[in-house]
């Protein structure tokens, strides 16, 4: 039976971990590089962690499978004002709005934890994923 990072986060396991231990089997997985910028420091509430990881996890899948991209970069901060994730690549981008299934499904779990989440492209550029939740 795999261990989803929902488990891990259930063993004692935090967001941080969560997201490192991802980005490491994915990268290996895909060949694709990870930079890291910044990953959130203390505890993350159980159901933010979920919505954060679900919407990484479509990230990354949108990376796969659509952006010709060689390396992502990651930023998930948590502070006073509550947490943002950052996801963006170098791939080939996209014009207009980000439509599908990936996108709506990271927009959904964001905000059901009252946040927002926004997909921007740029052409030949790559495309940035951007979501802020709230403290509550």
């Amino acid at each position: 039976m795999a261990v989803t990072e929902e488990t891990r986060m259930r063993g004692g396991q935090g967001l941080a971990e969560a997201l490192e231990d991802h980005l490491d089997r994915w990268s290996r997985r895909t060949g694709i590089a990870v930079e890291t910028w910044a990953l959130p420091q203390g505890d993350v509430e159980p159901d933010v962690s979920r919505g954060v990881m679900a919407a990484f996890g479509e990230a990354l899948a949108n990376v796969e499978r659509h952006s010709r991209a060689r390396t992502v970069s990651v930023a998930v901060t948590l502070g006073a004002s509550g947490l943002r994730m950052t996801v963006s690549d170098d791939g080939v981008g996209f014009y207009g709005t980000a439509t599908g299934r990936g996108a709506a499904l990271m927009r959904a779990a964001f905000a059901e934890l009252g946040g927002v989440l926004t997909v921007h492209g740029v052409p030949g550029e790559g495309t940035t994923v951007t979501g802020v939740i709230p403290r509550r």
